[in-house]
C-alpha cells in the first residue's frame, strides 16, 4: 500500500513539476511584461500595452499587483491559480473581465502613482470605490483600445 501511494505521490508532483516547466512558472516571478503573453489570449492586452503611455513607466506588475513584497506574491499566486484553471478548462469570459480583488488593487495603484492629479477628487469622494473608479473612465489607458 506505502509502494502505491508513494507511486502516485511521484507521479503527481512530477505531472505537477512539468506543468510548472512547461508553463515556464518561474517567468511569473518576475516583473518582464512578455511573461503576460504566454499564454496568447493576453497578446492584445500586451499589445495595447505596448502602443500606450503608459508602455514608458509602467508594467504589468506596476499597475496588477500591489507593490509591498509579500502581497505582490499572494496575488501573483491567486492570479497564477485562477488563470492556470481559466485556461486548462476553458471557462474564463471572453473578453476577460477583472475580479474585485484586482480592481481594488488596479485603483490603488492608480491612486498612488497619480496623486497629486487626484489627490482634490479623493478629497471631494473619498477612497469609496464605488464613487472613485479609476477604471470606469480610463478604461483604455494601460492597454489602449482593447475589444
Amino acid at each position: 500500500m506505502k509502494a502505491v501511494l508513494a507511486i502516485l505521490v511521484g507521479m503527481l508532483v512530477g505531472a505537477a513539476a512539468y506543468t510548472f516547466w512547461y508553463g515556464q512558472g518561474f517567468s511569473y516571478f518576475s516583473d518582464n511584461p512578455e511573461t503576460c503573453i504566454n499564454c496568447h489570449v493576453m497578446n492584445e492586452h500586451y499589445d495595447g500595452w505596448l502602443k500606450s503611455s503608459h508602455h514608458a513607466v509602467a508594467t504589468c506588475n506596476d499597475c496588477h499587483t500591489p507593490h509591498a513584497l509579500v502581497p505582490k506574491y499572494l496575488t501573483k499566486l491567486e492570479n497564477g491559480f485562477w488563470h492556470s484553471k481559466g485556461f486548462t478548462f476553458q471557462d474564463f469570459p471572453e473578453p476577460i473581465r477583472i475580479r474585485p480583488h484586482n480592481k481594488h488593487v488596479l485603483n490603488n495603484n492608480c491612486r498612488a502613482c497619480h496623486l497629486e492629479l487626484v489627490r482634490e477628487v479623493i478629497v471631494t469622494h473619498g477612497m469609496d470605490e464605488s464613487r472613485l473608479d479609476c477604471i470606469r473612465c480610463h478604461v483604455s489607458v494601460g492597454h489602449g483600445p482593447v475589444r
